[in-house]
């Protein structure tokens, strides 16, 4: 916007002009409309009267949006006023400065992303002549105190493509210093690509701890973007009922609003920036005792509701700088306006430029906006948010509230708790089915003539929730045994039938959750994940006197039987042989006492072969050469017959034929089944006549299982599965 001053007899005329870019929608209405209620406004404008021009620039261009400042700079003005991107406002910072023009500058955001900061040029000497007449970006502080409010310790933040991560530098430094573990995951414009991803490359267990990840959530996306987010998350089953998602964006209606609650499955929380003085139509439109008959104060037309934010402090940057002029020809302080060529080198600053900006910055008013002013680092500070929630109630089902507000000199206004329930169940007894299966759920030890009592962990969670919130229960056990599943004709049997048909209040056991149980039924946050795995009869362990003989075979055997024998004639002939030569050269001389029978030389050949000593007398050198031979086997043997019965027994320990399903499907000694309409059932009946998927191992599982309608195989609880598994393989 241009401001040039001409008097004429006793009028003062104000030139007026804008610098818009193409895409911006309805700025050019909203200015003219902004000139037009002027006229209208005696407190601001008396005597005077205002004309003006439009520049429109190209978006991102900020060649373009220089070459039309400086033409109106060459034309003469008094002050300038932009809505435009970072880019543009960049380029026109820099040339302000340089030429001391006061700078208003409202910042847009495209496409109804979250605006991120821009990031402009630090001015020479510190002279900034550029004016932020639209207030810094705050949704950073207010995602602060909403998480801190709510005791948020670990979450992740979604941002679209276009998002500038740079504006979340602050949130995450503060975050760090306060111990929060804050992930960052940026969203292509393809957002169910995204998921289908997540599914291509993630396995079942790391899928649930995404699931994890995903209860708390902030996304910073446009209206579109997070509606969409939020309906693929819901589809492809990441988005659970006890999930709290926060959705941050400046600029959000009612109806996006109402379109996010309604998508999501668990709680949500909007925040988005709110101008009080909307509903004070007195104060909006009410001029000296008169009424002004602007569009804004109709509420008929619903004008005020449809305008973006930037579109406000558009119009309000026009009364501001109106009020400013005006105020600079009642003190008698107006400064003569010379043309500016800022093309050339030798062209020097307007010498009235900074005080022009003082009165500007002095200046207050109270708009669309609210109360506008630059009295903090060059910048409108005056902002406000409101934090809605969503509520439940039986009349109106899921609706939204206003917990609390948010605004940049007192902060956080309200609570952002969740309401406890305290003592609402008092005296109300709840009707509670359950199924039998340790450790979860168990029958205690019943006195005589008392009815049937339950223990277990899932017992002891009901009796901590029914001492909390004061309520009685009758519990009994589910008629058919079953966890619950989808029967052809649409109803449901088994724990999830009791709940549907409200015969029950509430249903305890083991229950797995799946997509189709939670379509009907509401589960609490899960305790415990576990995988499908394959239950085994433990292999007995037979005991045969004659495994010790298994490292050798039998020929081996026999052979060492022989050689003991043949050996020990070696060893008495030998000796006798020796005896006979000591008798000899005795001359006298008694021999040693050693004994030459043939049983005493097989029993030395024995002993050396178990490794035990003897007291034999080994003189000659034959001797010494037959046991140092006969040694060394025996050596030989021990040692191998060692390592043999070591890996033949460790062998025979891990010996299991089934270690996968593949390895299950392919064999045919073992007879295998799972629980009846059990959660893992229904797995192996999805996987296996899935025409889709070709899958022979599933294939192959699912006709063993459901061999004669299941009722051959698999049993109808997991106590009867546990009896039945010493016969056979079963799945739970």
């Amino acid at each position: 916007i241009t401001f040039a001053l001409q008097t004429s007899s006793s009028r003062v005329f104000y030139s007026t002009g804008a610098i818009f870019e193409e895409n911006s929608g309805r700025d050019d209405e909203i200015f003219q409309l902004a000139i037009s209620d002027l006229s209208l406004n005696d407190d601001i404008l008396q005597s005077e009267k205002i004309t003006h021009s439009v520049k429109l620039i190209e978006p991102n261009n900020p060649f373009q949006a220089v070459q039309e400042a400086c033409e109106l700079m060459n034309q003469g003005i008094l002050a300038l006023v932009t809505s435009t991107g970072c880019a543009a406002a960049s380029a026109l910072q820099s040339l302000t400065d340089a030429m001391h023009i006061p700078h208003l500058f409202i910042q847009r955001n495209g496409d109804g992303a979250p605006r991120a900061a821009c990031q402009l040029n630090p001015s020479p000497e510190g002279e900034s002549y550029t004016l932020a007449a639209r207030p810094p970006v705050r949704i950073n502080d207010v995602l602060l105190t909403l998480v801190s409010e709510l005791h948020w310790q670990k979450f992740i933040i979604f941002y679209e493509s276009d998002y500038d991560i740079r504006g979340l530098q602050t949130f995450m430094d503060q975050a760090s210093r306060l111990g929060l573990d804050v992930s960052l995951q940026r969203v292509d414009r393809n957002i169910s690509r995204v998921f289908t991803d997540l599914f291509n490359t993630m396995r079942t267990e790391e899928l649930n701890r995404y699931r994890d990840t995903l209860r708390r959530a902030v996304l910073l996306m446009s209206p579109r973007g997070a509606q969409v987010f939020i309906h693929q998350a819901v589809e492809t089953n990441l988005a659970s009922k006890d999930s709290h998602w926060v959705y941050a964006n400046e600029e959000v209606s009612d109806a996006d609003i109402m379109e996010l609650v309604h998508s999501s499955l668990g709680r949500m929380t909007i925040i988005r920036q709110i101008f009080p003085l909307w509903k004070d139509t007195n104060v909006r439109c009410m001029r000296n005792n008169h009424r002004i008959s602007s569009l804004l104060c109709d509420p008929q037309e619903g004008y005020l509701q449809s305008l973006e934010v930037s579109n406000l402090y558009l119009y309000d940057s026009v009364l501001m700088l109106a009020n400013a002029f005006y105020r600079k020809l009642e003190d008698r302080k107006w400064h003569s306006m010379a043309s500016l060529n800022c093309m050339r080198k030798s062209t020097k600053p307007w010498n009235g430029g900074w005080s022009m900006l003082d009165t500007i910055q002095k200046g207050r008013i109270s708009g669309l906006t609210g109360v506008m002013d630059f009295r903090t680092e060059g910048s409108n500070s005056h902002v406000q948010f409101e934090i809605l929630g969503t509520s439940y109630s039986e009349t109106f089902g899921k609706d939204v509230k206003r917990l609390a507000s948010w605004d940049s000199t007192r902060g956080l206004n309200g609570s952002l708790k969740e309401n406890r329930i305290e003592s609402g169940m008092q005296g109300v007894t709840l009707k509670i089915v359950t199924l039998l299966e340790e450790p979860f759920v168990m029958v205690a030890e019943n006195i005589l003539g008392q009815p049937k009592r339950y223990k277990g962990f899932s017992i002891d969670v009901l009796d901590g929730l029914a001492k909390i919130l004061g309520f009685k229960y009758d519990i009994y056990q589910v008629g058919d045994g079953k966890y619950g599943s989808a029967l052809p004709n649409g109803s449901w049997n088994g724990m999830i039938g009791e709940l549907i048909g409200k015969r029950a209040d509430l249903a305890i056991s083991a229950i797995t959750i799946t997509p189709e149980r939670e379509s009907v039924v509401d589960f609490s946050k899960r305790y415990l994940d576990y995988s499908v795995g394959i239950l085994m009869r433990k292999s007995e362990e037979k005991i045969n006197i004659f495994s010790l003989l298994a490292p050798f075979d039998l020929a081996v055997w026999a052979c060492i039987a022989a050689a003991i024998p043949v050996v020990g004639i070696m060893i008495f002939l030998l000796r006798r042989i020796q005896a006979v030569r000591c008798q000899n050269n005795a001359e006298g001389h008694p021999p040693p006492s050693v004994s030459t029978s043939l049983q005493s030389a097989i029993w030395i050949v024995y002993g050396a072969f178990v490794q035990q000593g003897s007291d034999s007398i080994l003189g000659s050198v034959a001797l010494r050469i037959v046991m140092g031979s006969w040694w060394l086997f025996t050596l030989i043997v021990c040692s191998s017959y060692t390592a043999n019965l070591a890996a033949y027994l460790t062998v025979s320990r891990m010996d299991n034929a089934v270690r996968s399903f593949q390895d299950l499907s392919k064999q045919v000694d073992l007879v295998y089944g799972t629980v009846r309409d059990s959660a893992v059932y229904e797995y192996f009946q999805a996987k296996g006549t899935n025409p889709l998927e070709q899958d022979s191992t599933f294939a192959e599982l699912w006709k063993t299982i459901n061999k004669n309608d299941a009722y051959e195989n698999s049993v109808p609880s997991p106590s009867e599965g546990i009896k039945k598994v010493k016969n056979y393989v079963i799945h739970l």
